[in-house]
């Protein structure tokens, strides 16, 4: 339980870095483009899906990398046999969807626990970090 507790600890903390690391960047840079407002807002959203997928694919990592290794659990269900079953489970979890198809076993269940309550504070991040933009957008008539 203390290696899963550890890859947890470590991806909470990267995700956080990337999350800010995108959303800083794209806050320095969409205001810079001469784009109408609608294209801004479109970019922001983009910015957030790209800072999302990443942190989901480096879950998924972490699931094919546990899987079945050094008992530190594995993914059950209805594998197909790719890396796009771990990227589509680190998907549902999360978005805390949680579909039910595939689930993990092991000492691996906590991690996906872990990325739910981490993909849940992300969101929310994601969402202030909207909202805060499109006010933005909205309050320069400039353009």
């Amino acid at each position: 339980m203390l290696p899963t507790l550890a890859i947890a600890a470590a991806l909470v903390c990267a995700t956080v870095l990337i999350h800010y690391e995108i959303l800083r960047r794209a806050s320095w840079a969409i205001p810079r483009l001469r784009l109408r407002r609608q294209i801004r807002v479109v970019a922001v959203i983009g910015a957030v899906l790209v800072a999302h997928l990443v942190e989901i694919t480096l879950y998924a990592l972490a699931y094919w990398a546990m899987h079945d290794h050094a008992g530190l659990g594995r993914l059950e269900g209805a594998l197909t046999g790719g890396f796009a079953d771990f990227l589509y489970f680190s998907l549902t979890s999360y978005t805390t969807l949680g579909v039910g198809d595939l689930y993990p076993t092991g000492p691996m269940r906590l991690l996906s626990g872990i990325e739910a309550l981490n993909g849940l504070v992300l969101i929310g991040w994601s969402a202030s970090y909207t909202y805060l933009a499109m006010e933005e957008f909205w309050a320069d008539r400039t353009w």
